[in-house]
């Protein structure tokens, strides 16, 4: 691996170089593929344009973020703005490369979760707009337009991670892959018509499994924490601060706790996030558990009402 980090260093550093005029259009770039947009901004337009459209995204939001926790658990992988310095290998040849205020996030960096589920939610927009465009004119040609700007979206974002440092070039293409592959598989099984308790057995399912998966990685000896879910933890905190340009700007929402705090009120349309994302040993507490499960029996009843 340690070539293909290498290789994927010298790429940053030529998008850098040969793109940095175009910076805030990266940075946008790369909000805009953040895994909190779909819910912020993709569902609320398509559950307003089309009921089952916002459905699925709010679905395959869900399902696409908590299989990138996993996928993480299980590869890891390096992020290259603290490989770079940790990796030792460019004290002679350091690439000309700059950090940014999105650089510094703490989870393991494969797959991307930014080109996944960016790939995974947009499948779900595009197949329905070009579905309606196909139904309504009979062209071909405009019905390949949304497929046409996913596939230009699907590019930029993950440009814009290998561009602040985030990800790895084959990071963000096994992000993009999967992706597409559970949007495609999941957009063909949403539970437009289910009721309140299979969203609450599915949020539950998600975040019993992912605990389960956590205790089980643990007691094979695998520390979960190693690495990059280090942000929250005082005694392994310089490790990131060793690397970072500004330690001030860590993105902590994005140790894997706090993914597994999203994910599990993504059910209940974003609810109130009942989870402590400082570690999640917390979750084991029964204290939590019943506050999840309030919070997951208490929202989401639009569903039913719409």
């Amino acid at each position: 691996m340690e070539a293909v980090y290498t290789h994927g260093v010298w790429v940053a550093e030529a998008l850098q170089t040969e793109t940095r005029r175009y910076e805030d259009f990266w940075l946008f770039a790369t909000h805009l593929g953040d895994p909190k947009a779909a819910f912020l901004l993709v569902f609320p337009l398509a559950f307003y344009l089309h009921r089952r459209s916002g459905v699925a995204v709010l679905w395959v939001s869900a399902l696409s973020e908590w299989l990138n926790l996993v996928f993480k658990w299980i590869l890891f992988g390096q992020r290259p703005y603290w490989w770079i310095g940790e990796s030792q290998l460019f004290v002679k040849n350091a690439p000309k490369v700059e950090q940014f205020q999105s650089s510094c996030e703490t989870g393991p960096g494969s797959p991307s979760g930014h080109a996944m589920v960016t790939g995974a939610v947009w499948w779900v927009v595009v197949s329905a707009l070009a579905s309606f465009l196909h139904s309504r004119t009979g062209s071909k040609v405009l019905a390949a337009i949304p497929y046409l700007f996913y596939t230009l979206l699907l590019v930029v974002v993950g440009l814009s991670r290998i561009f602040i440092l985030a990800h790895f070039p084959h990071q963000v293409i096994g992000g993009t892959i999967t992706g597409v592959i559970l949007g495609v598989l999941l957009n063909r099984t949403v539970p437009e018509s289910r009721h309140l308790q299979f969203f609450l057995c599915s949020s539950m399912a998600l975040l019993f499994g992912a605990l389960l998966m956590y205790a089980g990685l643990e007691n094979l000896g695998i520390d979960l924490s190693c690495v990059a879910c280090v942000a929250g933890v005082n005694h392994r905190r310089h490790f990131l601060t060793k690397w970072t340009a500004q330690p001030m700007v860590i993105v902590v929402t994005s140790m894997c706790e706090q993914t597994l705090a999203e994910i599990t009120p993504t059910f209940n349309a974003r609810g109130p996030t009942c989870i402590s994302h400082r570690s999640v040993k917390v979750l084991l507490n029964p204290g939590h558990l019943c506050s999840v499960s309030s919070c997951c029996s208490a929202v989401l009843s639009f569903f039913q009402t719409s």
